[in-house]
């Protein structure tokens, strides 16, 4: 499944931006690269895999980041 670059919402509530996909170089394991917009702004890298499973919250399956689609003013 691909990633498109953009806004994303954490489950927790803060907002990411997606700045592409990256490989490790030694297992070659799929990552993300994203940039937190809020505090600092810091540049995080997580696996693939983990960036797109689902978390239980309160019982209930919910994605660990979903997409924000923004709206035209």
């Amino acid at each position: 499944m691909e990633v498109e670059k953009g806004k994303y919402q954490h489950y927790k509530g803060n907002y990411y931006e997606v700045i592409g996909e990256a490989k490790h170089s030694e297992t070659l394991e799929e990552m993300i690269v994203y940039k937190a917009l809020y505090g600092e702004g810091q540049t995080w890298i997580r696996p693939k895999k983990m960036f797109l499973e689902n978390v239980k919250v309160d019982g209930k399956e919910v994605p660990r980041f979903k997409p924000v689609l923004e709206t035209a003013n």
